[in-house]
């Protein structure tokens, strides 16, 4: 280590420690790190329940209870910072059967949701699924929605539904909800949803083979120029493969 290295180290503050308990073991882990982050420092290899590690796949569910709290959380182990304290164990799968249909067969009706998943009739509005939701969005209002008929209002709610499991684990009512949105979304894309006329044509427009020739010229293009193509187009100039196309 250089000396130049040795007093940048010096002068970076240390780190706080804080005691987690994971599955009943203590462990002393760094206080700025998330859930997932102090597992890994405290040795867990993780191989189910991590996926993005951006809070968006939903796979890294964790039960925790809090230092001198009797209240059971539920968060993203990916999303939620350690607490001196904590005990928690994280979920590697919300067990939940999915009952097969097919999405041509059915109508964007509330009665055909509720005839695949008739365990949304037995919702008693406890709220505890949006009580139990890392993403704070009202899975029970959602399910409300269903039984009102409203499959747009539930499709809109559960839009950012990341499937985690969380609502399902909690509900009394033993409903799957992130089975169940899916479903209606799904029907609300397909059959409600007015249609987005410029994605039509474009979709025509690949069929009818109208950028085959730049396809094929793309694919043969060196990594380096992809790159530039890319960076390009992301500074928001239109896309061109014409390497002359941006010079005045």
């Amino acid at each position: 280590m250089s000396q130049n290295q040795e007093v940048e180290k010096k002068d970076q503050p240390e780190s706080e420690m804080a005691t987690i308990y994971i599955m009943g073991k203590p462990y002393e882990v760094p206080s700025e790190l998330t859930i997932m982050q102090a597992q890994e420092y405290a040795g867990y290899r993780l191989i189910r329940g991590v996926g993005c590690r951006g809070g968006y796949c939903g796979a890294c569910t964790t039960i925790y209870r809090k230092k001198d709290d009797y209240k059971l959380h539920i968060d993203l182990a990916c999303q939620t910072k350690v607490e001196d304290g904590m005990y928690l164990v994280q979920l590697p799968f919300v067990p939940a059967q999915k009952p097969k249909w097919d999405l041509e067969e059915l109508e964007a009706t509330s009665e055909e949701v509720i005839r695949i998943f008739p365990e949304i009739t037995r919702c008693v509005s406890c709220n505890t699924c949006t009580q139990a939701c890392p993403q704070n969005l009202e899975p029970m209002r959602a399910i409300q929605a269903i039984r009102r008929g409203d499959l747009e209002q539930a499709a809109d709610l559960s839009f950012d539904c990341i499937s985690c499991g969380a609502c399902s684990a909690r509900c009394p009512a033993e409903i799957t909800h992130y089975h169940v949105f899916q479903l209606v979304r799904r029907l609300y894309g397909k059959y409600i949803q007015p249609k987005a006329e410029h994605v039509a044509q474009r979709v025509g427009e690949i069929e009818e083979g109208k950028f085959d020739d730049q396809m094929d010229e793309l694919i043969e293009l060196p990594e380096d120029r992809i790159r530039e193509l890319f960076l390009d187009v992301r500074a928001g100039n239109e896309f061109s493969l014409d390497q002359n196309s941006g010079e005045e």
